[in-house]
């Protein structure tokens, strides 16, 4: 399970890195598309890279994160769990801040790319965790003292 936790941590944080190449991607793609004259507005459909960005920020790295957070209690690996809810709240609050950015207060956008980094630096540290620390022993009966009887 170790394996597991690690690989699955390992795949939040390539997750992070393939976002910012997509989103590198729909906007250069976008400045492309306007550069040839298309007009860029609210019945425009998304391009390639802005729709990667999507689906992989709101269903594959959440998904990962879940998966990451239910395998931690199983790994054995020191501190998994606590490395484990972090990924998860910091992929929770990466959504939130989209959420924010894309409705309202397109500012707050900034911050959506600071968390990124937070939230590449925790999966990073998470699979290092797995990979690094000795895997827990389990838990192991005391064997019973004698008796008067048996010395």
């Amino acid at each position: 399970m170790r394996s597991v936790y690690r690989a699955l941590a390992g795949l939040i944080a390539i997750g992070v890195v393939v976002q910012a190449m997509s989103v590198a991607l729909g906007w250069f793609t976008a400045i492309k598309d306007m550069d040839d004259g298309q007009v860029i507005d609210k019945n425009t459909d998304f391009n390639l890279g802005q729709s990667l960005h999507g689906m992989i920020g709101m269903m594959i790295i959440p998904l990962l994160a879940l998966l990451l957070l239910i395998v931690s209690f199983f790994a054995r690996v020191e501190g998994g769990v606590k490395w484990a809810l972090l990924v998860v709240g910091l992929v929770a609050l990466q959504i939130a801040l989209a959420f924010v950015a894309f409705f309202g207060a397109p500012a707050v956008g900034a911050l959506h790319g600071l968390n990124a980094f937070a939230l590449l630096w925790a999966a990073g540290m998470a699979a290092r965790k797995a990979a690094a620390s000795p895997p827990a022993a389990a838990p192991t009966e005391s064997p019973a003292e004698p008796t008067e009887a048996a010395r």
